[in-house]
Protein backbone atom coordinates (compact mmCIF):
# COMPACT_ATOMS: atom_id res chain seq x y z
CA UNK A 1 0.00 0.00 0.00
CA UNK A 2 1.84 3.42 -1.20
CA UNK A 3 0.44 6.89 0.01
CA UNK A 4 -1.47 7.30 -3.78
CA UNK A 5 -3.48 4.04 -2.73
CA UNK A 6 -4.07 5.06 0.85
CA UNK A 7 -5.34 8.56 -0.34
CA UNK A 8 -7.73 6.58 -2.53
CA UNK A 9 -9.10 4.74 0.10
CA UNK A 10 -9.84 7.88 1.98
CA UNK A 11 -11.46 9.97 -0.31
CA UNK A 12 -13.96 6.79 -0.54
CA UNK A 13 -14.46 6.78 3.43
CA UNK A 14 -18.02 8.29 3.42
CA UNK A 15 -19.24 5.05 0.72
CA UNK A 16 -17.50 2.83 3.02
CA UNK A 17 -19.17 3.73 5.88
CA UNK A 18 -22.60 3.77 4.04
CA UNK A 19 -21.66 0.06 3.08
CA UNK A 20 -20.89 -0.67 6.63
CA UNK A 21 -23.75 0.69 8.12
CA UNK A 22 -25.85 -0.88 5.43
CA UNK A 23 -24.53 -4.49 6.41
CA UNK A 24 -24.73 -3.93 9.97
CA UNK A 25 -28.88 -3.02 9.52
CA UNK A 26 -28.66 -6.64 7.31
CA UNK A 27 -27.09 -8.51 10.36
CA UNK A 28 -28.51 -7.46 13.27
CA UNK A 29 -31.96 -9.42 13.15
CA UNK A 30 -30.43 -12.48 13.26
CA UNK A 31 -30.01 -14.78 16.22
CA UNK A 32 -25.79 -16.10 16.25
CA UNK A 33 -24.51 -18.08 18.69
CA UNK A 34 -21.18 -20.09 18.70
CA UNK A 35 -22.71 -22.55 16.53
CA UNK A 36 -25.79 -22.88 14.65
CA UNK A 37 -27.45 -21.40 11.39
CA UNK A 38 -27.43 -17.80 12.74
CA UNK A 39 -23.40 -17.70 11.79
CA UNK A 40 -24.35 -19.22 8.45
CA UNK A 41 -27.35 -17.20 7.69
CA UNK A 42 -24.93 -13.94 8.51
CA UNK A 43 -22.00 -15.39 6.25
CA UNK A 44 -24.67 -15.29 3.12
CA UNK A 45 -24.94 -11.68 4.00
CA UNK A 46 -21.20 -10.96 4.00
CA UNK A 47 -20.79 -13.17 0.81
CA UNK A 48 -22.46 -10.22 -0.73
CA UNK A 49 -19.52 -8.36 0.07
CA UNK A 50 -16.42 -10.62 0.41
CA UNK A 51 -16.39 -14.56 -1.19
CA UNK A 52 -15.28 -15.58 2.37
CA UNK A 53 -13.97 -19.33 2.79
CA UNK A 54 -16.22 -21.16 5.18
CA UNK A 55 -15.13 -24.80 7.84
CA UNK A 56 -16.96 -26.42 9.58
CA UNK A 57 -15.46 -28.44 12.54
CA UNK A 58 -18.09 -31.01 14.04
CA UNK A 59 -19.35 -31.38 17.55
CA UNK A 60 -17.15 -33.61 19.67
CA UNK A 61 -13.88 -32.67 18.08
CA UNK A 62 -11.22 -31.45 20.70
CA UNK A 63 -9.42 -28.48 20.19
CA UNK A 64 -6.67 -28.27 22.83
CA UNK A 65 -8.38 -28.33 26.48
CA UNK A 66 -12.02 -27.41 24.73
CA UNK A 67 -14.58 -29.84 23.05
CA UNK A 68 -16.48 -28.57 20.08
CA UNK A 69 -19.94 -28.16 21.78
CA UNK A 70 -23.16 -29.34 20.14
CA UNK A 71 -24.86 -27.09 17.21
CA UNK A 72 -28.13 -25.05 18.98
CA UNK A 73 -30.65 -23.65 16.74
CA UNK A 74 -33.59 -21.74 17.73
CA UNK A 75 -36.71 -20.99 16.44
CA UNK A 76 -39.09 -19.71 18.41
CA UNK A 77 -39.54 -18.54 21.69
CA UNK A 78 -42.48 -16.68 24.21
CA UNK A 79 -43.40 -16.70 27.61
CA UNK A 80 -47.52 -16.44 28.21
CA UNK A 81 -49.00 -14.89 31.28
CA UNK A 82 -52.05 -16.00 32.78
CA UNK A 83 -54.00 -13.35 31.04
CA UNK A 84 -53.40 -14.73 27.99
CA UNK A 85 -50.50 -12.35 26.67
CA UNK A 86 -47.61 -13.14 24.97
CA UNK A 87 -45.26 -11.00 27.54
CA UNK A 88 -41.61 -11.91 26.18
CA UNK A 89 -41.10 -13.15 22.46
CA UNK A 90 -37.87 -13.90 20.72
CA UNK A 91 -39.47 -12.82 17.54
CA UNK A 92 -39.32 -9.41 18.69
CA UNK A 93 -35.81 -9.02 20.28
CA UNK A 94 -33.57 -12.24 20.03
CA UNK A 95 -31.93 -11.24 23.34
CA UNK A 96 -35.02 -11.99 25.12
CA UNK A 97 -33.53 -15.91 25.12
CA UNK A 98 -30.73 -16.89 27.15
CA UNK A 99 -28.28 -18.07 23.96
CA UNK A 100 -27.93 -21.65 23.84
CA UNK A 101 -31.11 -22.61 26.30
CA UNK A 102 -32.29 -26.00 25.82
CA UNK A 103 -35.81 -27.13 24.74
CA UNK A 104 -38.71 -25.88 26.85
CA UNK A 105 -42.45 -26.15 27.08
CA UNK A 106 -44.28 -26.00 30.21
CA UNK A 107 -46.65 -24.62 32.25
CA UNK A 108 -44.75 -23.41 35.50
CA UNK A 109 -45.63 -20.63 38.50
CA UNK A 110 -44.76 -17.36 38.67
CA UNK A 111 -42.79 -18.44 41.65
CA UNK A 112 -41.03 -21.76 39.81
CA UNK A 113 -40.36 -18.98 36.89
CA UNK A 114 -38.49 -16.31 38.59
CA UNK A 115 -35.35 -18.56 38.69
CA UNK A 116 -35.05 -18.48 34.93
CA UNK A 117 -35.65 -14.79 34.50
CA UNK A 118 -32.94 -12.32 33.81
CA UNK A 119 -33.16 -8.40 34.28
CA UNK A 120 -30.56 -5.25 35.13
CA UNK A 121 -32.33 -3.62 38.15
CA UNK A 122 -29.56 -0.66 37.91
CA UNK A 123 -30.89 -0.60 33.70
CA UNK A 124 -35.12 -1.13 34.39
CA UNK A 125 -35.62 -0.55 30.71
CA UNK A 126 -33.07 -2.83 28.58
CA UNK A 127 -32.79 -6.49 27.89
CA UNK A 128 -29.39 -8.13 28.98
CA UNK A 129 -27.71 -10.76 27.21
CA UNK A 130 -26.84 -13.85 29.05
CA UNK A 131 -25.74 -16.97 27.59
CA UNK A 132 -25.14 -20.90 28.68
CA UNK A 133 -22.77 -22.34 25.79
CA UNK A 134 -21.58 -24.97 28.50
CA UNK A 135 -24.03 -26.17 30.90
CA UNK A 136 -27.13 -27.23 30.11
CA UNK A 137 -29.90 -24.71 30.70
CA UNK A 138 -32.71 -22.34 29.96
CA UNK A 139 -33.85 -19.07 30.73
CA UNK A 140 -35.53 -15.47 29.32
CA UNK A 141 -34.21 -12.11 29.52
CA UNK A 142 -37.00 -8.99 30.09
CA UNK A 143 -36.20 -5.39 31.69
CA UNK A 144 -36.97 -5.00 35.33
CA UNK A 145 -39.31 -3.26 34.83
CA UNK A 146 -41.11 -5.77 32.64
CA UNK A 147 -39.85 -8.39 35.60
CA UNK A 148 -41.52 -6.07 38.17
CA UNK A 149 -44.97 -5.92 36.71
CA UNK A 150 -45.41 -9.73 36.26
CA UNK A 151 -48.33 -11.30 38.40
CA UNK A 152 -48.82 -14.48 40.26
CA UNK A 153 -50.19 -17.13 38.34
CA UNK A 154 -49.32 -20.15 35.61
CA UNK A 155 -47.42 -19.09 32.53
CA UNK A 156 -47.23 -20.99 29.70
CA UNK A 157 -43.20 -21.16 28.51
CA UNK A 158 -41.45 -22.23 25.24
CA UNK A 159 -38.37 -22.36 24.13
CA UNK A 160 -38.44 -24.31 20.58
CA UNK A 161 -34.87 -24.73 20.03
CA UNK A 162 -32.57 -27.76 19.37
CA UNK A 163 -28.81 -28.59 20.78
CA UNK A 164 -27.74 -31.79 18.42
CA UNK A 165 -24.64 -33.23 16.54
CA UNK A 166 -23.55 -30.52 14.17
CA UNK A 167 -20.69 -28.14 13.62
CA UNK A 168 -18.80 -25.03 14.51
CA UNK A 169 -18.55 -22.81 11.86
CA UNK A 170 -15.99 -20.22 10.75
CA UNK A 171 -14.89 -18.40 7.71
CA UNK A 172 -11.99 -17.30 6.65
CA UNK A 173 -10.79 -14.70 3.64
CA UNK A 174 -7.22 -14.38 2.97
CA UNK A 175 -5.13 -11.91 0.13
CA UNK A 176 -1.94 -12.81 -1.28
CA UNK A 177 0.68 -10.21 -0.23
CA UNK A 178 4.53 -10.36 -2.02
CA UNK A 179 5.81 -11.76 1.14
CA UNK A 180 4.01 -15.03 2.49
CA UNK A 181 4.09 -12.83 6.16
CA UNK A 182 0.92 -12.51 7.49
CA UNK A 183 -1.49 -9.68 9.09
CA UNK A 184 -4.32 -11.35 10.76
CA UNK A 185 -7.41 -9.35 11.59
CA UNK A 186 -9.52 -11.05 13.38
CA UNK A 187 -13.44 -10.59 14.71
CA UNK A 188 -15.82 -12.71 16.43
CA UNK A 189 -19.37 -13.33 14.24
CA UNK A 190 -21.12 -15.01 17.49
CA UNK A 191 -22.87 -12.42 19.68
CA UNK A 192 -26.52 -11.66 17.98
CA UNK A 193 -28.69 -8.52 18.23
CA UNK A 194 -25.66 -6.52 19.45
CA UNK A 195 -24.11 -3.69 17.20
CA UNK A 196 -21.02 -2.59 18.85
CA UNK A 197 -19.92 -5.70 20.63
CA UNK A 198 -19.26 -6.89 17.87
CA UNK A 199 -20.98 -6.23 14.28
CA UNK A 200 -19.03 -3.25 14.34
CA UNK A 201 -16.04 -5.35 14.05
CA UNK A 202 -17.68 -7.64 11.59
CA UNK A 203 -17.98 -4.66 9.19
CA UNK A 204 -15.14 -3.31 9.54
CA UNK A 205 -13.30 -6.26 8.86
CA UNK A 206 -15.43 -7.09 5.77
CA UNK A 207 -14.98 -4.20 4.29
CA UNK A 208 -11.07 -3.74 5.31
CA UNK A 209 -10.75 -7.15 3.42
CA UNK A 210 -12.55 -5.75 0.54
CA UNK A 211 -10.85 -2.53 -0.40
CA UNK A 212 -7.32 -4.67 -0.04
CA UNK A 213 -8.40 -6.72 -2.60
CA UNK A 214 -7.49 -3.82 -4.90
CA UNK A 215 -4.16 -2.45 -3.12
CA UNK A 216 -0.80 -3.80 -3.81
CA UNK A 217 0.25 -5.28 -0.47
CA UNK A 218 3.47 -6.01 0.89
CA UNK A 219 2.13 -8.86 3.48
CA UNK A 220 -0.28 -11.58 3.09
CA UNK A 221 -3.76 -10.92 4.88
CA UNK A 222 -6.11 -13.14 6.29
CA UNK A 223 -9.17 -12.10 7.82
CA UNK A 224 -10.87 -14.28 10.11
CA UNK A 225 -14.64 -14.57 11.26
CA UNK A 226 -15.14 -16.56 14.35
CA UNK A 227 -16.72 -17.68 17.68
CA UNK A 228 -15.18 -15.94 20.44
CA UNK A 229 -13.09 -17.94 22.75
CA UNK A 230 -14.08 -21.65 21.48
CA UNK A 231 -13.41 -19.67 17.69
CA UNK A 232 -10.35 -18.68 18.17
CA UNK A 233 -9.18 -21.72 20.02
CA UNK A 234 -10.14 -24.11 17.13
CA UNK A 235 -8.63 -21.85 14.93
CA UNK A 236 -5.41 -21.53 16.50
CA UNK A 237 -5.55 -25.70 17.11
CA UNK A 238 -6.63 -26.24 13.24
CA UNK A 239 -3.46 -23.64 11.80
CA UNK A 240 -0.50 -24.57 14.16
CA UNK A 241 1.33 -25.70 11.53
CA UNK A 242 1.22 -22.06 9.96
CA UNK A 243 1.45 -19.85 13.05
CA UNK A 244 4.72 -19.07 11.86
CA UNK A 245 4.29 -16.91 9.47
CA UNK A 246 1.95 -14.26 11.32
CA UNK A 247 3.83 -11.09 11.95
CA UNK A 248 1.37 -8.73 13.43
CA UNK A 249 -2.69 -9.20 14.76
CA UNK A 250 -5.38 -7.53 15.48
CA UNK A 251 -8.82 -7.94 17.30
CA UNK A 252 -11.19 -5.89 15.77
CA UNK A 253 -14.09 -5.31 18.37
CA UNK A 254 -16.17 -2.46 19.61
CA UNK A 255 -15.62 0.09 17.05
CA UNK A 256 -18.07 2.23 16.48
CA UNK A 257 -19.19 3.67 19.74
CA UNK A 258 -18.65 7.48 20.52
CA UNK A 259 -16.02 6.89 23.00
CA UNK A 260 -11.62 7.76 22.25
CA UNK A 261 -9.85 4.78 20.99
CA UNK A 262 -8.65 2.62 22.49
CA UNK A 263 -5.24 0.15 22.00
CA UNK A 264 -5.07 -3.14 24.03
CA UNK A 265 -1.55 -4.00 23.82
CA UNK A 266 0.22 -7.12 22.91
CA UNK A 267 1.38 -9.60 25.70
CA UNK A 268 4.92 -8.16 24.33
CA UNK A 269 3.34 -5.28 24.50
CA UNK A 270 6.80 -3.32 22.58
CA UNK A 271 6.06 -5.27 19.12
CA UNK A 272 6.33 -3.77 15.83
CA UNK A 273 2.05 -3.73 15.85
CA UNK A 274 2.18 -1.85 19.24
CA UNK A 275 4.31 0.62 17.81
CA UNK A 276 2.23 1.37 14.95
CA UNK A 277 -0.56 1.33 16.53
CA UNK A 278 0.06 3.86 19.23
CA UNK A 279 1.97 6.01 16.27
CA UNK A 280 -0.58 6.58 14.73
CA UNK A 281 -2.92 7.38 17.29
CA UNK A 282 -0.23 9.79 18.23
CA UNK A 283 -0.51 12.16 15.29
CA UNK A 284 -4.16 11.52 14.76
CA UNK A 285 -5.09 14.82 16.76
CA UNK A 286 -7.47 12.79 18.64
CA UNK A 287 -7.69 11.55 22.15
CA UNK A 288 -6.97 7.78 22.84
CA UNK A 289 -5.97 5.76 25.65
CA UNK A 290 -3.10 2.86 25.90
CA UNK A 291 -4.03 -0.31 28.30
CA UNK A 292 -1.29 -2.83 28.48
CA UNK A 293 -2.31 -6.18 28.27
CA UNK A 294 -4.09 -8.45 30.08
CA UNK A 295 -5.48 -11.92 29.83
CA UNK A 296 -9.22 -11.51 30.07
CA UNK A 297 -11.58 -9.68 27.57
CA UNK A 298 -11.69 -10.87 23.72
CA UNK A 299 -9.46 -13.01 21.24
CA UNK A 300 -6.79 -11.70 22.17
CA UNK A 301 -5.91 -13.85 24.83
CA UNK A 302 -6.08 -16.37 23.28
CA UNK A 303 -3.58 -15.62 20.61
CA UNK A 304 -1.30 -14.21 23.46
CA UNK A 305 -1.71 -17.34 25.56
CA UNK A 306 1.83 -18.57 26.89
CA UNK A 307 1.40 -21.47 24.17
CA UNK A 308 1.24 -19.13 20.90
CA UNK A 309 2.46 -15.94 22.55
CA UNK A 310 1.80 -14.08 19.16
CA UNK A 311 1.88 -10.32 18.43
CA UNK A 312 -1.76 -9.38 18.77
CA UNK A 313 -3.24 -6.35 19.91
CA UNK A 314 -6.92 -5.10 20.24
CA UNK A 315 -7.86 -1.64 18.74
CA UNK A 316 -10.91 -0.50 19.64
CA UNK A 317 -13.44 2.47 20.40
CA UNK A 318 -14.74 2.12 24.60
CA UNK A 319 -13.60 -1.21 25.59
CA UNK A 320 -16.44 -4.30 26.26
CA UNK A 321 -17.42 -3.79 29.69
CA UNK A 322 -16.96 -0.28 29.83
CA UNK A 323 -19.68 1.53 28.21
CA UNK A 324 -23.20 1.64 30.06
CA UNK A 325 -25.21 -0.37 27.06
CA UNK A 326 -22.59 -3.61 27.04
CA UNK A 327 -24.20 -6.67 26.63
CA UNK A 328 -27.56 -5.25 26.56
CA UNK A 329 -30.13 -4.68 24.08
CA UNK A 330 -29.30 -0.37 24.22
CA UNK A 331 -26.20 -1.79 21.92
CA UNK A 332 -28.36 -1.17 18.93
CA UNK A 333 -28.21 0.27 15.35
CA UNK A 334 -29.15 3.70 17.39
CA UNK A 335 -25.85 3.57 19.57
CA UNK A 336 -23.11 2.62 16.73
CA UNK A 337 -23.03 5.81 14.84
CA UNK A 338 -21.36 5.73 10.93
CA UNK A 339 -19.13 8.13 11.84
CA UNK A 340 -17.69 6.55 14.68
CA UNK A 341 -17.58 3.54 12.23
CA UNK A 342 -15.65 5.44 9.78
CA UNK A 343 -12.93 7.24 11.84
CA UNK A 344 -12.36 3.79 13.63
CA UNK A 345 -11.77 1.98 9.85
CA UNK A 346 -9.54 5.26 8.93
CA UNK A 347 -6.77 4.28 12.32
CA UNK A 348 -7.21 0.48 11.02
CA UNK A 349 -5.91 1.90 7.01
CA UNK A 350 -3.27 3.87 9.06
CA UNK A 351 -2.11 1.60 11.03
CA UNK A 352 -1.55 -1.36 8.11
CA UNK A 353 -0.13 1.79 6.15
CA UNK A 354 2.04 2.24 8.65
CA UNK A 355 2.97 -1.69 8.80
CA UNK A 356 2.83 -2.01 4.85
CA UNK A 357 6.24 0.89 4.78
CA UNK A 358 8.06 0.11 7.57
CA UNK A 359 11.66 -0.40 6.32
CA UNK A 360 15.06 -0.36 7.90
CA UNK A 361 17.38 1.76 5.53
CA UNK A 362 21.10 2.57 5.93
CA UNK A 363 22.67 5.96 4.80
CA UNK A 364 24.75 5.35 1.89
CA UNK A 365 27.05 8.46 2.76
CA UNK A 366 27.23 7.88 6.76
CA UNK A 367 30.55 9.86 7.14
CA UNK A 368 29.62 13.05 8.32
CA UNK A 369 26.11 14.46 6.41
CA UNK A 370 25.93 14.38 2.97
CA UNK A 371 25.28 17.86 1.09
CA UNK A 372 21.39 18.50 0.56
CA UNK A 373 21.52 21.35 -1.32
CA UNK A 374 22.97 20.75 -4.22
CA UNK A 375 20.46 17.64 -4.96
CA UNK A 376 17.50 20.24 -5.01
CA UNK A 377 15.42 17.88 -2.20
CA UNK A 378 12.27 19.06 -1.84
CA UNK A 379 11.96 18.02 1.98
CA UNK A 380 12.29 19.82 4.85
CA UNK A 381 16.33 19.38 5.79
CA UNK A 382 14.95 18.08 9.59
CA UNK A 383 13.21 15.46 8.09
CA UNK A 384 15.60 14.33 5.65
CA UNK A 385 18.82 14.87 8.72
CA UNK A 386 16.68 12.52 10.78
CA UNK A 387 16.19 9.85 7.99
CA UNK A 388 19.80 10.07 7.26
CA UNK A 389 21.08 9.95 11.21
CA UNK A 390 18.80 7.13 12.26
CA UNK A 391 18.95 4.60 8.88
CA UNK A 392 22.40 2.99 10.50
CA UNK A 393 20.38 -0.60 10.19
CA UNK A 394 19.25 -0.29 14.00
CA UNK A 395 16.21 2.02 13.67
CA UNK A 396 12.89 1.20 10.93
CA UNK A 397 11.22 4.37 9.66
CA UNK A 398 8.70 3.90 12.07
CA UNK A 399 11.31 4.28 15.00
CA UNK A 400 12.48 7.07 13.17
CA UNK A 401 9.32 8.52 13.10
CA UNK A 402 8.46 8.28 17.14
CA UNK A 403 11.98 9.28 17.95
CA UNK A 404 12.11 13.21 15.56
CA UNK A 405 7.95 13.43 16.81
CA UNK A 406 7.49 13.37 12.84
CA UNK A 407 4.46 11.97 11.35
CA UNK A 408 4.63 8.76 9.24
CA UNK A 409 3.33 9.97 6.02
CA UNK A 410 5.99 12.92 6.41
CA UNK A 411 8.75 10.35 6.80
CA UNK A 412 7.36 7.81 3.71
CA UNK A 413 7.53 11.39 1.57
CA UNK A 414 10.91 12.63 2.60
CA UNK A 415 12.12 9.05 2.71
CA UNK A 416 11.19 7.71 -1.07
CA UNK A 417 13.06 11.31 -1.58
CA UNK A 418 16.35 10.37 -0.39
CA UNK A 419 15.90 6.95 -2.26
CA UNK A 420 15.60 8.58 -5.24
CA UNK A 421 18.34 11.05 -4.44
CA UNK A 422 20.66 7.41 -4.03
CA UNK A 423 21.02 8.69 -0.46
CA UNK A 424 19.36 5.50 1.45
CA UNK A 425 19.25 1.71 0.17
CA UNK A 426 17.22 -0.44 1.84
CA UNK A 427 17.95 -3.18 4.41
CA UNK A 428 16.41 -6.48 3.62
CA UNK A 429 17.72 -8.70 5.96
CA UNK A 430 17.24 -6.42 8.89
CA UNK A 431 14.12 -5.87 11.40
CA UNK A 432 12.18 -9.14 10.42
CA UNK A 433 12.72 -11.01 13.48
CA UNK A 434 9.68 -12.14 15.52
CA UNK A 435 9.90 -11.86 18.92
CA UNK A 436 11.42 -13.71 21.29
CA UNK A 437 8.88 -16.62 22.48
CA UNK A 438 9.84 -16.29 25.97
CA UNK A 439 8.06 -13.91 28.13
Amino acid sequence: MNLEEKERIFSNLSMTGTEMFQLMNDLFPICRSITGNGVRKSFELIKNYLDVELFEVASGTKVNDWTIPKEWNITDAYVIDPDGNKIIDFKSSNLHVVNYSIPVKKKLSLEELKPHLHSIPEQPELIPYKTSYYKEDWGFCLSHNQLLNLKDGDYEVCIDSSLENGALTYGEYFIQGITDQEIILSCYICHPSLCNDNLSGVVITTLLAKILCNVNCHYSYRFLFIPETIGAITWLHQNKQNLEKIKHGLVVTCAGDSGILTYKKTRHGNTEIDKAVQNTLRFSGNDYSIEEFFPWGSDERQFCSPGYNLPFGSLMRTRYGKYNVYHTSGDNTDFVKKPFLIDTFSKYISVLFTLENNRFYKNLYPDGEPQLKKRNLLNPIYTLLWILNFSDGENSLLDISDKSNIPFEEIITATNELIQAKLLEEITDVGNKKPDKKF
